[in-house]
């Protein structure tokens, strides 16, 4: 039932469109996301500017509201296609960058890629839901997981290579392509897009999104239980170098391998999701994914090297499980006229604690003995768990398979 379904989505040519822009430009992206700090490091010697890269990358997500009412008023297939050319344009403005002094161009580059990130990832969310079968929703974002990650396994590595063979002129050229490419491929999608509803106050219109989220009894929870659920991951990752060094005594290279087994987690729950989304209430499904997550982040304190890559697999199938029943949830639940601007929503409710934990888990790290700091994550992550399928305020009912809701309000 698996292939079957999983043929379904990559049988639909729209669907299998949106999949292969996903790995074209999500290759280009993975190179750029690890070259961008390897760049700012190399010119300035500073560690604290080649976190900032990867920080600026991070940032727009705090506009997602702002970013995903664009993507609710302008066409979308016109939006996706600009948004590519554009950033394969903005790109090799890289090209200029010779010395530190020119390191500027490059931040400012980088936050303009996180906006576009953020537009862009509205804009297909919200086209995926008008076109992809309801019923094969959790499939297509499931399959959209592993595009992810497997990107993840190869582009970091060639970003790397071509960084030191040909600089980073050489990795800017290289997403410049891929964004060109992605674009090439949105072309060939065949949608005929609702009317876009006029324009109304601008405030309302930010608002719009957060009304829809906190006042639906399906996807408040879902959104809330995937923030604090990242508020823990990002926690968990600021730990993992100590993981490695003080409590595996490995060098750090050794958090490529576990990153790596990680990826393979996520591509195994990427599979598997879609059949489960149809089997499991959604909030079981979800709780079940954190619980897994929590429970390897807790055993990540034991000192063994078979408990740390077992644990890697299951908080790589664990974690994503949470974010695609949230995004399938937004696209089923939500109509089409605010859609963007819910899934730009949602999305930055769930990453933003990412990147605060990060920052928070790096001084933590520094007081907390990793043998605390982790169970204690993984404790708050049970509970997480519980709380999601105890809580009587919302239904407990499997996922529904009929259309979503039309309403054109906004």
């Amino acid at each position: 039932m698996t292939g079957a379904a999983a043929g379904k989505v990559l049988r639909d040519r729209n669907a299998g469109l949106y999949l292969t822009a996903v790995v074209v430009s999500g290759f280009g992206t993975s190179a750029m996301w690890l070259t961008g700090g390897i760049w700012v490091k190399s010119l300035t010697g500073s560690d604290s500017l080649a976190a900032l890269a990867v920080f600026a990358m991070w940032l727009p997500v705090l506009t997602g509201p702002a970013l995903g009412a664009v993507a609710d008023r302008v066409p979308r297939k016109p939006l996706l296609i600009g948004a590519n050319l554009a950033m394969a344009v903005l790109l090799t403005s890289l090209l200029a960058i010779d010395s530190a002094g020119r390191i500027w161009i490059l931040f400012a580059v980088l936050v303009l890629y996180g906006v576009s990130g953020v537009l862009m990832d509205s804009a297909e969310s919200a086209l995926v839901a008008h076109t992809v079968d309801p019923r094969l929703l959790g499939d297509f974002n499931g399959l959209r997981m592993i595009a992810n990650e497997g990107m993840k396994f190869l582009a970091p590595l060639t970003g790397a290579g071509l960084y030191a063979r040909f600089g980073g002129g050489a990795v800017a050229l290289l997403d410049a392509a891929s964004f060109a490419l992605a674009a090439g491929v949105y072309a060939l999608l065949r949608v005929r897009e609702p009317a876009r509803p006029g324009r109304t106050d601008r405030r309302g219109e930010l608002a719009a999104g957060i009304r829809q989220v906190w006042g639906s009894t399906v996807l408040r929870p879902l959104v809330l239980a995937g923030a604090v659920t990242m508020l823990c991951a990002g926690l968990n990752g600021a730990a993992l170098y100590a993981v490695v060094d003080d409590g595996l005594g490995h060098s750090p290279t050794y958090t490529g391998v576990l990153y790596a087994v990680q990826g393979g987690g996520s591509i195994a729950v990427g599979l598997l999701a879609g059949p489960l989304l149809r089997r499991l209430p959604e909030r079981v499904f979800t709780a079940a994914g954190i619980a897994l997550f929590a429970l390897a982040v807790g055993v990540r304190a034991l000192p063994y090297d078979a408990v740390a890559l077992v644990a890697s697999a299951a908080i790589g199938a664990g974690l994503p499980c949470v974010l695609i029943a949230a995004m399938t949830a937004v696209q089923r639940e939500t109509p089409d006229a605010v859609l963007g601007r819910t899934s730009a929503t949602a999305n930055s409710l769930m990453m933003v604690p990412n990147a605060v934990a990060l920052a928070l888990g790096a001084g933590l790290v520094a007081v907390l003995d990793i043998r605390v700091l982790l169970p204690l994550i993984g404790a708050a992550g049970l509970l997480t768990a519980v709380l999601l399928v105890t809580d009587r305020r919302g239904s407990l009912t499997g996922t529904p398979t009929g259309p979503r809701p039309s309403s054109t309000e906004a």
